[in-house]
């Protein structure tokens, strides 16, 4: 009698163990891990680290929060992720999208900022408990498109101020563009000569990067494509850092020709809950109420946003290096990230492509290496923030807009029109709105999407041929938005001339059917029997229940 007890208590213990790994994918790896594995993520962590730094400062930029904030958002997802992530190439961090929406929701305040870090992460973890990743899939391809080529040039425009040295131009973009234009006399020419010279280094050693080949494979030759790879890779910390050291050089000397990013707060963030209310300059008290009511449609796109980015870098990623990911763990990853994060003023955050490829380019293993790109996140603040008073705004522009540049993806538009012509409208609609204001992009884009979607469902296609009696051939399934249409066709095609025509209803290509259909197809069948012709359904492959209350004589069916 026990030893089936022994049994069920041991498939009890292996199911549990399951369950664990699946909510801590930590524990499917961790117990392989090997030293080779972790020669790989050091490397691997300290380059992606090297990266990030310089990255984060300048997505604060963007973000209109002090450049610490940059920082203290990018350390939390690397320990995160080590333990919920399924991807070994992900890295969570600052983005520009993400710093974009953030900036239009939040206004340049850190309280906010970590509040809405909070509020997101609460609703992405929501998400993936319910198994709400679904959801997801009803951003189309056009929206997303329409909405990073917008972000990239809002982003990318955004920083010519900066590269301009120019001050007091307005964040709405038709006004940023008009007062940019016209404070161009304003320009510091310090400002002006640095900004275009760090664009000119990174442009060129992105070029070097990409146009490595392979054709010499002597060690000479390998030696010298790791040395020009991996002084291109880290391109952002040496710019910034020359940058930097040329602006101190001057400002030693009692020359202040550039516009520095200035005094930032040293040492790690304060671990703490964000404020749940806020005080104006004026000493006004806004409610938690108020806050959330402000953050309006924000607190919808941005949550969907950094989700749907994150989940396609990995599936990418996946695909690219043989291995699966699970969405929904994907999702509970960033959900915590950024509610823990908000414990540390973070701002919302995602999975950035950039440091992923980087991250997979030199040969992760785990997501362990994450963990070495925080630590070296965490040295910075708390040991160089001193040193972050010199670097040039100009230089952080340069790699914001060499960053975004590649998001403008003009080849997309002539593809959508080949493929698809009406695709190119919700396209536009979000690139336009995006203008406006980034979240009524993406609100508008994903309305119009819906609407086309909602349109090829309530007018499926119906191919007609007269072979006798008519045959109508229905190009999909057929749900209660269709039956008005469907009716109408039978009716003027069949019914309503003079005599009237019998009917096939091909069904071959309908595998689902509802009951309002149901309904109007045994209407239809009565309408014929009282006109003495028939009304025959071909092909029917839906369950024999609705095939029987279809029916009321067998012969109408084949």
């Amino acid at each position: 009698m026990e030893q089936p007890l022994l049994g069920g208590a041991s498939a009890r213990r292996c199911c549990s163990l399951s369950t664990l790994k699946a909510w801590l994918p930590v524990l499917s790896w961790l117990p392989r891990y090997r030293l080779k594995w972790l020669q790989m993520d050091l490397l691997a962590g300290l380059t992606v680290g090297l990266t990030t730094v310089p990255q984060a400062l300048a997505y604060a930029e963007v973000a209109e929060l002090p450049v610490q904030f940059g920082l203290y958002s990018s350390f939390m997802g690397g320990f995160i992720y080590t333990l919920l992530g399924t991807s070994k190439d992900v890295t969570l961090g600052p983005t520009a999208i993400m710093s974009l929406l953030c900036a239009s929701v939040v206004g340049g305040e850190p309280h906010r900022a970590a509040l809405l870090s909070l509020l997101c992460g609460l609703i992405q973890a929501g998400m993936a408990i319910l198994r709400l990743g679904f959801l997801l899939d009803f951003i189309s391809y056009p929206v997303i498109k329409g909405f990073t080529c917008a972000a990239a040039v809002t982003i990318g425009f955004s920083q010519v101020k900066n590269i301009l040295g120019i001050q007091g131009v307005p964040r709405e973009f038709v006004w940023e563009v008009y007062y940019t234009f016209y404070k161009i006399p304003e320009s510091r020419v310090g400002d002006v000569v640095l900004g275009l010279l760090c664009l000119l280094l990174l442009v060129m050693l992105t070029y070097m990067k990409s146009s490595l080949g392979s054709e010499d494979d002597s060690t000479s030759s390998r030696a010298a494509r790791k040395l020009v790879w991996t002084v291109a890779t880290m391109r952002n910390a040496l710019v910034v850092s020359a940058a930097s050291l040329v602006a101190f050089s001057w400002d030693a000397f009692g020359h202040h020709v550039f516009t520095l990013t200035g005094k930032t707060t040293q040492g790690l963030p304060p671990f703490q809950p964000p404020p749940t209310s806020d005080t104006t300059a004026n000493g006004t008290v806004v409610s938690f109420g108020e806050i959330v009511k402000g953050f309006g449609g924000g607190l919808a796109v941005i949550p969907f946003m950094g989700l749907l980015e994150s989940i396609a870098i990995a599936k990418a990623f996946a695909s690219q290096n043989d291995y699966r990911i699970n969405a929904n763990q994907e999702l509970l990853a960033i959900g915590v990230t950024n509610v823990m994060g908000s414990f540390v003023s973070a701002y919302p955050v995602t999975g950035s492509f950039g440091r992923t490829a980087v991250n997979s380019q030199t040969g992760v293993c785990t997501p362990a290496g994450g963990i070495v790109t925080s630590i070296i996140v965490l040295l910075s603040l708390a040991f160089l923030m001193p040193a972050f008073y010199y670097i040039p705004k100009a230089s952080l522009a340069a790699v914001i807009i060499c960053a975004v540049a590649p998001m403008v993806d003009y080849r997309v538009v002539a593809k959508m029109w080949r493929i698809h012509k009406l695709d190119l409208l919700p396209f536009c609609v979000t690139f336009l709105m995006s203008f406006w204001e980034v979240q009524y992009g993406i609100i508008g884009g994903v309305a119009v999407s819906g609407v086309l979607l909602l349109y090829s469902t309530a007018r499926p296609q119906i191919k007609v041929s007269d072979q006798g009696l008519l045959v109508m051939e229905l190009g999909s399934g057929l749900s209660f938005p269709a039956t008005e249409y469907l009716s109408h066709v039978i009716h003027t095609q069949a019914l309503q001339v003079s005599p009237p025509r019998s009917v096939v209803l091909d069904c071959h290509h309908v595998s689902v059917i509802d009951y309002t259909v149901v309904s109007e197809l045994r209407d239809l069948l009565r309408q014929f029997k009282l006109r003495e012709v028939q009304f025959i359904f071909s092909g029917v492959q839906v369950s024999l229940r609705i095939t029987i209350i279809l029916q009321n004589n067998s012969k109408y069916l084949k």
